[in-house]
């Protein structure tokens, strides 16, 4: 399976979110495509969003694509735990 980034994701969120104090890396997206925690794939479609734990109070939740072998990270965001699941 590939992973590509959007250049949304690659060029304005690694950025905005190290503005904000959430020093992210492209294996941290990767590691919640791995193994996330829970999957939304009803609220977005045909986007799928997967969430995992970040840190004590937050998830990290990542939407994406899949297209055949390839996963399209469309963007990915910081959210409170206990907001989405």
């Amino acid at each position: 399976m590939k992973i590509v980034f959007t250049k949304h994701a690659t060029k304005d969120k690694f950025p905005m979110l190290t503005k904000h104090k959430f020093h992210l890396k492209e294996q941290d997206i990767v590691n919640v495509l791995g193994n996330p925690e829970h999957e939304d794939k009803q609220s977005d479609k045909p986007n799928i969003i997967a969430s995992a734990s970040l840190d004590e109070k937050h998830v990290l939740r990542v939407v994406y694509r899949r297209q055949g072998d390839i996963i399209r990270v469309i963007t990915f965001y910081p959210a409170e735990k206990g907001r989405y699941y």
